[in-house]
């Protein structure tokens, strides 16, 4: 069988990897997100931090709030602010879906990768999560620290 092609133009940009340590992701939804000429060329750069952020439903809109995009340096006169709100593209029936779970249900919005897809447009994957308490959190931590003894073991073994 043939092995399936990686696509060149797939590229992550940024990664919230203690999301999932502080979150119990129950879903996630990709999203686009509208940004302006220098944030594209600095986040091909590579110069991106979501980790501090999050995603609320505002006035009937999605938002990114406290993404960091590195100011490109290039682009003196035309840059942009490097934290503001960013909005997201997603359909009103999202829409509606991710305001309740946040509203009713009491789930917050985190964003997991910031990555550019195929036809190199950024999107972003936000986890609808509910927090974790330190218990739960040592439950995943106790069994993240088990499955890799089980590998040493059968590493060992063999």
């Amino acid at each position: 069988m043939a092995k399936p092609k990686t696509d060149p133009n797939y590229k992550v940009i940024a990664e919230n990897r203690r999301a999932r340590y502080d979150y119990a992701i129950e879903d996630d939804l990709e999203c686009g997100v509208v940004l302006l000429g220098s944030e594209v060329k600095s986040l091909r750069v590579g110069q991106s931090n979501i980790a501090e952020s999050y995603a609320n439903v505002e006035d009937g809109e999605l938002w990114l709030i406290n993404s960091y995009i590195a100011p490109y340096e290039q682009a003196k006169t035309f840059g942009h602010e490097e934290r503001r709100k960013r909005k997201l593209l997603v359909s009103k029936k999202e829409l509606a879906n991710l305001w309740a779970d946040t509203q009713r249900k009491g789930m917050t919005l985190v964003p997991l990768v910031m990555y550019f897809n195929h036809k190199g447009q950024v999107k972003l994957k936000i986890g609808i999560a509910k927090g974790k308490k330190n218990v739960d959190k040592r439950a995943t931590e106790a069994k993240r620290d088990w499955s890799r003894q089980k590998q040493r073991l059968l590493r060992h073994g063999e």
